[in-house]
Protein backbone atom coordinates (compact mmCIF):
# COMPACT_ATOMS: atom_id res chain seq x y z
CA UNK A 1 0.00 0.00 0.00
CA UNK A 2 1.64 3.23 -1.21
CA UNK A 3 0.57 6.56 0.27
CA UNK A 4 1.34 10.12 -0.75
CA UNK A 5 0.84 13.29 1.30
CA UNK A 6 0.07 16.41 -0.70
CA UNK A 7 0.31 19.77 1.07
CA UNK A 8 -1.23 22.54 -1.08
CA UNK A 9 0.43 25.93 -0.50
CA UNK A 10 -0.43 28.63 -2.99
CA UNK A 11 1.58 31.83 -2.88
CA UNK A 12 -1.24 34.32 -3.42
CA UNK A 13 -2.69 34.62 0.08
CA UNK A 14 -4.77 37.78 0.38
CA UNK A 15 -6.36 37.88 3.85
CA UNK A 16 -3.15 36.93 5.71
CA UNK A 17 0.07 37.98 4.01
CA UNK A 18 2.19 34.93 3.13
CA UNK A 19 -0.09 32.81 5.30
CA UNK A 20 1.38 29.43 4.35
CA UNK A 21 4.89 30.36 5.49
CA UNK A 22 4.18 32.92 8.20
CA UNK A 23 6.00 32.24 11.47
CA UNK A 24 3.87 30.28 13.94
CA UNK A 25 5.46 29.88 17.37
CA UNK A 26 8.93 30.21 15.90
CA UNK A 27 8.82 28.36 12.59
CA UNK A 28 6.97 28.54 9.26
CA UNK A 29 3.47 27.24 9.78
CA UNK A 30 3.78 24.86 6.82
CA UNK A 31 6.53 23.00 8.68
CA UNK A 32 3.98 21.70 11.20
CA UNK A 33 2.03 19.92 8.46
CA UNK A 34 5.25 18.58 6.94
CA UNK A 35 6.47 17.39 10.35
CA UNK A 36 3.17 15.63 11.09
CA UNK A 37 3.30 13.80 7.77
CA UNK A 38 6.96 12.80 8.05
CA UNK A 39 6.76 11.80 11.72
CA UNK A 40 3.73 9.60 11.08
CA UNK A 41 5.78 7.25 8.89
CA UNK A 42 2.67 6.65 6.80
CA UNK A 43 3.88 8.10 3.53
CA UNK A 44 6.13 7.01 0.70
CA UNK A 45 6.18 10.64 -0.46
CA UNK A 46 5.50 13.94 1.32
CA UNK A 47 5.28 16.77 -1.20
CA UNK A 48 4.23 20.41 -1.34
CA UNK A 49 2.25 21.72 -4.30
CA UNK A 50 3.03 25.39 -4.78
CA UNK A 51 3.46 28.06 -7.42
CA UNK A 52 5.75 30.14 -5.20
CA UNK A 53 9.56 29.79 -5.13
CA UNK A 54 9.86 31.02 -1.53
CA UNK A 55 7.33 28.46 -0.32
CA UNK A 56 9.12 25.76 -2.32
CA UNK A 57 12.45 26.64 -0.70
CA UNK A 58 11.00 26.54 2.81
CA UNK A 59 9.15 23.30 2.05
CA UNK A 60 12.40 21.66 0.98
CA UNK A 61 14.11 22.99 4.11
CA UNK A 62 11.34 21.40 6.17
CA UNK A 63 11.93 17.97 4.63
CA UNK A 64 9.19 17.85 2.00
CA UNK A 65 9.71 17.34 -1.72
CA UNK A 66 8.78 19.78 -4.47
CA UNK A 67 9.39 17.77 -7.66
CA UNK A 68 7.47 20.23 -9.83
CA UNK A 69 5.75 23.59 -9.48
CA UNK A 70 2.01 24.03 -9.64
CA UNK A 71 0.65 25.21 -12.98
CA UNK A 72 -0.81 28.70 -13.29
CA UNK A 73 -4.20 27.18 -14.09
CA UNK A 74 -4.41 25.68 -10.61
CA UNK A 75 -2.84 28.60 -8.77
CA UNK A 76 -5.66 31.12 -9.11
CA UNK A 77 -8.57 31.89 -6.77
CA UNK A 78 -10.89 29.47 -8.53
CA UNK A 79 -8.87 26.25 -8.44
CA UNK A 80 -10.27 23.66 -6.05
CA UNK A 81 -8.45 21.22 -3.79
CA UNK A 82 -9.67 18.46 -6.11
CA UNK A 83 -8.08 20.25 -9.07
CA UNK A 84 -4.76 20.61 -7.25
CA UNK A 85 -4.61 17.02 -6.01
CA UNK A 86 -5.61 15.63 -9.41
CA UNK A 87 -2.87 17.64 -11.09
CA UNK A 88 -0.24 16.36 -8.64
CA UNK A 89 -1.28 12.72 -9.03
CA UNK A 90 -1.20 13.05 -12.82
CA UNK A 91 2.23 14.70 -12.73
CA UNK A 92 3.61 11.86 -10.62
CA UNK A 93 2.15 9.32 -13.03
CA UNK A 94 3.36 10.99 -16.22
CA UNK A 95 6.61 12.67 -15.16
CA UNK A 96 7.89 10.27 -12.51
CA UNK A 97 6.03 7.08 -13.50
CA UNK A 98 4.85 6.73 -9.92
CA UNK A 99 1.35 5.83 -8.76
CA UNK A 100 -0.14 5.52 -5.28
CA UNK A 101 -3.00 3.72 -3.57
CA UNK A 102 -4.04 6.43 -1.13
CA UNK A 103 -3.64 10.19 -0.94
CA UNK A 104 -3.78 12.49 2.07
CA UNK A 105 -4.27 16.19 1.43
CA UNK A 106 -2.98 18.07 4.49
CA UNK A 107 -3.53 21.81 4.63
CA UNK A 108 -0.46 24.01 4.99
CA UNK A 109 -2.02 25.95 7.85
CA UNK A 110 -2.79 22.98 10.10
CA UNK A 111 -0.38 23.28 13.06
CA UNK A 112 -2.64 21.14 15.25
CA UNK A 113 -2.49 18.14 12.91
CA UNK A 114 -0.90 15.10 14.58
CA UNK A 115 0.65 11.86 13.33
CA UNK A 116 -1.72 9.93 15.59
CA UNK A 117 -4.84 11.38 14.03
CA UNK A 118 -3.47 10.90 10.51
CA UNK A 119 -2.89 7.23 11.29
CA UNK A 120 -6.32 6.79 12.89
CA UNK A 121 -7.97 8.22 9.80
CA UNK A 122 -6.03 5.94 7.46
CA UNK A 123 -6.83 2.88 9.55
CA UNK A 124 -10.51 3.80 9.61
CA UNK A 125 -10.58 4.22 5.84
CA UNK A 126 -8.83 0.92 5.15
CA UNK A 127 -10.59 -1.21 7.78
CA UNK A 128 -14.10 0.01 6.97
CA UNK A 129 -13.46 0.36 3.24
CA UNK A 130 -14.43 4.01 3.10
CA UNK A 131 -13.72 5.97 -0.07
CA UNK A 132 -12.40 8.82 2.06
CA UNK A 133 -12.05 9.92 5.68
CA UNK A 134 -11.70 13.39 7.16
CA UNK A 135 -12.11 15.06 10.58
CA UNK A 136 -15.33 16.78 11.63
CA UNK A 137 -16.47 18.60 14.74
CA UNK A 138 -19.93 19.04 16.19
CA UNK A 139 -21.52 22.48 16.06
CA UNK A 140 -21.70 23.84 19.59
CA UNK A 141 -25.20 25.22 19.01
CA UNK A 142 -28.08 23.48 17.19
CA UNK A 143 -27.94 24.79 13.61
CA UNK A 144 -31.68 24.22 13.15
CA UNK A 145 -32.15 27.20 15.50
CA UNK A 146 -30.05 29.44 13.23
CA UNK A 147 -31.21 32.98 12.45
CA UNK A 148 -31.01 35.12 9.34
CA UNK A 149 -30.87 38.92 9.31
CA UNK A 150 -32.51 41.24 6.82
CA UNK A 151 -29.70 43.53 5.61
CA UNK A 152 -32.08 46.49 5.14
CA UNK A 153 -34.29 46.33 8.23
CA UNK A 154 -31.85 44.54 10.56
CA UNK A 155 -34.74 42.31 11.65
CA UNK A 156 -34.08 38.65 12.32
CA UNK A 157 -36.08 35.52 11.57
CA UNK A 158 -35.47 31.80 11.85
CA UNK A 159 -34.15 29.91 8.85
CA UNK A 160 -36.12 26.87 10.00
CA UNK A 161 -39.09 28.31 12.00
CA UNK A 162 -40.48 24.83 12.61
CA UNK A 163 -37.76 24.41 15.25
CA UNK A 164 -38.72 27.55 17.19
CA UNK A 165 -40.11 25.67 20.17
CA UNK A 166 -38.14 22.45 19.82
CA UNK A 167 -35.95 21.68 22.82
CA UNK A 168 -32.25 21.78 21.94
CA UNK A 169 -31.78 18.26 23.32
CA UNK A 170 -34.36 17.00 20.82
CA UNK A 171 -32.51 18.42 17.81
CA UNK A 172 -30.06 15.95 16.23
CA UNK A 173 -26.39 17.00 16.32
CA UNK A 174 -24.84 18.54 13.21
CA UNK A 175 -21.18 18.49 12.20
CA UNK A 176 -18.81 20.53 10.07
CA UNK A 177 -15.57 19.77 8.26
CA UNK A 178 -12.50 20.72 10.32
CA UNK A 179 -10.48 21.79 7.28
CA UNK A 180 -7.34 19.98 8.46
CA UNK A 181 -6.79 16.97 6.19
CA UNK A 182 -8.52 14.52 3.85
CA UNK A 183 -7.61 10.90 3.18
CA UNK A 184 -8.88 9.18 0.06
CA UNK A 185 -8.48 5.94 -1.81
CA UNK A 186 -7.18 7.20 -5.15
CA UNK A 187 -9.43 4.97 -7.28
CA UNK A 188 -12.44 6.32 -5.39
CA UNK A 189 -11.09 9.87 -5.59
CA UNK A 190 -10.94 9.64 -9.39
CA UNK A 191 -14.38 8.02 -9.49
CA UNK A 192 -16.12 10.74 -7.46
CA UNK A 193 -13.79 13.64 -8.33
CA UNK A 194 -14.06 14.72 -4.72
CA UNK A 195 -12.96 13.92 -1.17
CA UNK A 196 -16.62 14.00 -0.17
CA UNK A 197 -18.45 10.92 -1.40
CA UNK A 198 -21.52 8.84 -0.54
CA UNK A 199 -19.09 6.49 1.23
CA UNK A 200 -17.05 8.95 3.31
CA UNK A 201 -16.20 8.29 6.94
CA UNK A 202 -15.23 10.77 9.63
CA UNK A 203 -13.22 11.17 12.80
CA UNK A 204 -14.83 13.44 15.38
CA UNK A 205 -12.49 16.15 16.71
CA UNK A 206 -12.89 18.33 19.76
CA UNK A 207 -12.72 22.13 19.16
CA UNK A 208 -9.21 22.18 20.66
CA UNK A 209 -7.87 19.79 18.00
CA UNK A 210 -8.24 22.07 15.00
CA UNK A 211 -8.54 25.65 13.82
CA UNK A 212 -9.48 26.68 10.33
CA UNK A 213 -7.37 29.76 9.59
CA UNK A 214 -8.91 32.35 7.29
CA UNK A 215 -8.15 35.64 9.06
CA UNK A 216 -6.00 37.15 11.81
CA UNK A 217 -8.48 36.24 14.56
CA UNK A 218 -8.36 32.61 13.43
CA UNK A 219 -4.55 32.77 13.51
CA UNK A 220 -4.52 34.03 17.10
CA UNK A 221 -6.99 31.35 18.12
CA UNK A 222 -4.76 28.68 16.56
CA UNK A 223 -1.80 30.02 18.55
CA UNK A 224 -3.82 29.84 21.76
CA UNK A 225 -4.95 26.27 21.08
CA UNK A 226 -1.42 25.17 20.16
CA UNK A 227 0.00 26.68 23.34
CA UNK A 228 -2.68 25.02 25.46
CA UNK A 229 -1.95 21.68 23.81
CA UNK A 230 1.82 21.73 24.07
CA UNK A 231 2.44 23.72 27.28
CA UNK A 232 0.31 21.53 29.52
Amino acid sequence: MKNIAIIPARGGSKRIFKKNIKSFWGKPIIHYSIDAALTSGLFDEVMVSTDDEEIATLALAGGAKVPFMRTARNADDFATITDVVTEVLQQYKVVKQEEYDNVCCIFATAPLATPKRLEEALNLMVEQKFASVFPVSQFSYPIMRALKKDPETNCVSMIWPEYLTTRSQDIPPAFHDCGQFYWANIIEFYKHKSFFTPNSGVLEFSPLEFQDIDNEEDWRMAEIKWKLKYSS
